[in-house]
């Protein structure tokens, strides 16, 4: 395995500390860091900031475990500190339950030297060496391993570079594909968002010589959350004021715009709110936009179409992920025939329909309740990036029938009748053709969910998708009841699609 070497110049104490931070926000369930350095090398001190990052506590008491050989902590991944100093023999690690330990955690290990091989092959050794008045930190482990921490020193450097490097991170949220978000802290200041988004890699083509994403459209860097940012501010939408960003590595410094949900305590969603965001979709629709967009003097970001192909890819991760996975073999070739024949059809419906621009993703983690303002201002929108030009029911199914909360079906009609109602206040609005593309858009987002939450489990290894499952089917059995989708609910129950079924 080849490795990779990282250095990093610590003048100080603070800096130490916030290379515990640093590191903390890269690690991962299944990661060793092995600590080395002579006494007073700072070992226990970097320890000590990388817990208490992960545990987002300052003041968490973080002994040594210098006696006791290793401290257990209850984070985000589980963190074990041990210190084999004392340890008699490398077999002692069995007893220490230090496999068991890295299966679904991660382990900080100081006098590493003592367990005569048994650290796995993808540690990551840091050694803190004395230089001058401060010391050095070598980062030295396998090319992956080095990169996935180099990126978190980066986000550090940029930091530095738009005046916050000596800001505390801590872990804001991720979600499904590659992003993650911090909560970055500076005296004196307000929070702040650090925004992690990495290039896009392009996987294997799988229609011709295109990658799924781009055929699906997915953007492949931060210019197009620059440049849609500015255009929803620019039309009087509350979005993230961007104070920094790095196109090329893709990051961004925003502003936190608050935590206001749209749940209530018992994570039920609230009436008003959901009515309140369709009112906010409908001024955004009936907005005249420009597609081609300035991310900055010189750069610019076109919006791409929500075409037939890029409909057609998602609503087939149904058949790609989800139909293997019920019926326990890949979809024959007849019946992925038959998909495309109900769903091409179902796509002429749309043709000649209006189009807007469309977010994607407008559903309520992406959407912050700011009660104590007025207006639209009530609402603040955080995740865009993979916005197109396409039917505006779209981002209306994706807010009524909210992939990640249980919505009602009288909240859904009435989050429909407040879009309705709002859009009609401001021209001619043909109703029923929209009631039919939302059918169609529902059915649509519904099934390429139903695949997606498969594959996160499947490939991705997340299995916590599976619980929304039964959530997902009953949006689908509501979205193809509409007359428009007899041929696509005929379809689906011949198939077995719309049953429940618990993988």
């Amino acid at each position: 395995m080849a490795a990779k070497t990282l250095e990093r110049f610590l003048p100080d104490e603070a800096a130490t500390l916030r290379l515990g931070e640093d590191l903390a926000m890269a690690l991962k369930a299944g990661d060793v860091l092995a600590l080395r350095g002579d006494l007073g090398a700072g070992k226990s001190t970097l320890a000590r900031a990388l817990i208490r990052a992960l545990a987002d506590d300052a003041a968490l008491d973080v002994p040594s475990p210098t006696f006791t050989l290793v401290q257990s902590y209850d984070t985000a991944p589980p963190v074990h500190h041990f210190d084999l100093y004392r340890l008699g023999d490398p077999s002692e690690l069995d007893e220490l339950g230090f496999e068991e330990a890295i299966d679904g955690g991660a382990a900080l290990v100081e006098w590493p030297e003592r367990a005569a091989g048994r650290l796995p092959a993808t540690t990551l050794t840091i050694d803190l060496l004395h230089e001058g008045d401060g010391r050095t930190a070598r980062l030295t482990g396998s090319d992956s391993v080095v990169e996935r921490f180099a990126r978190s020193l980066a986000m550090r450097d940029f930091l530095g570079r738009a005046g916050w490097g000596e800001a505390s991170r801590r872990r804001f949220v991720g979600d499904a594909s590659a992003r993650s978000y911090e909560i970055v802290r500076l005296a004196g200041a307000p929070p702040r968002v650090l925004m992690n988004a990495p290039p896009l890699v392009l996987g294997p083509p799988v229609r011709g010589d295109k990658a799924y994403a781009e055929i699906a459209h997915t953007s492949r860097d931060i210019a197009a959350f620059v440049a849609v940012d500015k255009a929803l501010a620019k039309a009087g939408v509350t979005v993230p004021e961007i104070y920094a960003d790095d196109l090329g590595k893709g990051f961004a410094l925003l502003e936190h715009l608050g935590s206001g949900s749209f749940l209530d305590a018992e994570s039920r969603p609230m009436r008003e709110r959901y009515a309140a965001a369709a009112e906010l979709l409908a001024f955004m629709h009936a907005q005249r936009w420009s597609y081609d967009m300035e991310v900055r003097p010189g750069v610019r970001h076109v919006v791409p179409p929500f075409d037939r192909d890029a409909m057609m890819i998602e609503a087939e991760l149904l058949v790609d992920w989800y139909v293997p996975a019920v019926t326990g073999a890949p979809a024959g070739e007849a019946l992925r025939a038959a998909f495309r024949r109900e769903w091409d059809a179902l796509i002429d419906r749309l043709a000649g329909s209006e189009t807007t621009l469309m977010l994607r993703d407008f559903h309520s983690p992406n959407i912050v309740w700011r009660g104590e303002r007025a207006g639209l201002n009530r609402l603040g929108i955080l995740d865009f990036q993979d916005a197109l030009v396409g039917p505006p029911a779209y981002d209306v199914a994706s807010l009524a029938l909210d992939a990640r909360v249980t919505v009602p079906e009288d909240i859904e009609q009435a989050t429909l009748a407040a879009y309705i109602a709002a859009r009609k206040e401001a021209g001619a609005f043909d109703e029923d053709h929209f009631r039919e593309a939302y059918a169609i858009m529902a059915a649509q987002r519904n099934s390429k969910i139903l695949g997606i939450f498969v594959r996160l489990d499947r490939r991705d290894g997340k299995p916590a998708y599976l619980k929304h499952l039964p959530r997902i089917r009953a949006y689908l059995r509501r979205a193809v009841a509409h007359p428009a989708l007899a041929g696509l609910r005929a379809f689906y129950e011949e198939h077995g699609i719309l049953e429940e079924r618990v993988l």
